[in-house]
């Protein structure tokens, strides 16, 4: 089987860096908050050996990618170039595009904005949700969380909001915040009770971020202390303000995407979910609306006691799945 490969591209107006394995029909892998190419490991080979042409890239922001100064060019647009420049780049007319956390709604987006070049689309733990437009009367989607939230609790995506809060919080103590991260909202917080039914994202106003997080000492049989040292590494480089941007863009997503309102992707689609994640808009509402809003939706699944890392917790599992899927698109 072919090695894994690691390369560099110019696009909209930012370095990518990218890894690659195989040969074939291209599958670009997009990862979320706050992670790098490095999430999609277990995938990368076995798409490889099933025929395909995996690509993942670390998203901008991210690892060895440009990660630009400015909170606007973090915009979804951006987010959605990036993918369109990678594929391009690549010398590819046309690719499947699967992303997770924050990746999905970009891999959902590029799919719905550029059906041309997007065969197939397939989400992990944030499913589809469809272009609404412009807010009325001004309300934008901070305000709903801030209303949701009520007065007492702070919501982990309003605490990213202000620049260089989260940034100073998760920075004091890198190696802690991605243990902390990585646990707090996997299927083994709940499974070894540290959590009930799972973390939401809600905690008490006026408290750093940092202190919800559990640490655990004993780290859950799918991650590994070379995994952490590898994230820890890169955030330590980087910082964690090119991921948050993508928080604070937020507002701007439905007048970003009201040119697509009424439309939806008709292309084969694919979802799979954790039954532990509450994180990231991962409810039966959520999928049921889903559901009725694609027009080919594959394959849709919810691994129980599962969490948010799905293709690290999980792999075995979504490796299955996705090759599935991906072998039957014509």
């Amino acid at each position: 089987m072919s090695e894994l490969e690691h390369g560099n591209l110019e696009t909209n107006g930012i370095n990518i860096h990218y890894v690659t394995q195989g040969e074939g029909p291209l599958v670009v892998l997009c990862h979320g908050f706050p992670e790098s190419w490095y999430s999609w490991r277990h995938q990368l080979p076995v798409l490889a050996e099933a025929g395909f042409r995996a690509v993942a890239p670390s998203m901008r922001g991210y690892g060895l990618t440009d990660a630009p100064h400015d909170i606007a060019s973090y915009s979804i647009m951006h987010l959605i170039g990036d993918v369109v420049g990678l594929v391009n780049g690549l010398g590819e007319s046309t690719a499947v595009v699967v992303g997770h956390d924050w990746g999905a709604p970009v891999a959902w987006y590029s799919a719905l904005v550029r059906p041309d070049l997007f065969r197939a689309v397939g989400a992990l733990s944030v499913p589809f949700s469809p272009p609404v437009g412009g807010l009325p009367d001004g309300v934008t989607v901070n305000d709903l969380m801030r209303m949701q939230a009520g007065e007492r609790r702070e919501y982990y995506r309003l605490y990213f909001q202000e620049p260089g809060q989260a940034e100073a919080d998760l920075e004091a103590d890198v190696a802690r915040s991605v243990r902390g991260f990585l646990y707090t909202i996997s299927g083994d917080a709940v499974a070894n009770g540290d959590l009930d039914g799972g973390w939401d994202g809600h905690f008490p106003a006026n408290e750093p971020l940092s202190d919800q997080l559990i640490v655990p000492d004993e780290l859950p049989p799918w991650l590994t202390e070379d995994d952490l040292a590898f994230y820890t590494e890169e955030l330590a480089r980087t910082g964690f303000r090119g991921g948050l941007n993508w928080y604070r863009n937020i507002d701007a997503i439905p007048g970003s995407l009201a040119p697509w309102v009424g439309a939806t992707i008709e292309q084969p689609s694919f979802y799979m979910g954790g039954s532990t994640d509450l994180i990231a808009g991962n409810t039966p509402d959520a999928i049921d609306a889903m559901r009725a809003a694609l027009g080919d939706l594959r394959h849709v699944e919810v691994l129980d006691g599962a969490g948010h890392w799905l293709q690290q917790e999980r792999p075995d599992e979504v490796n299955a799945a996705l090759v599935a899927f991906l072998q039957g698109l014509p």
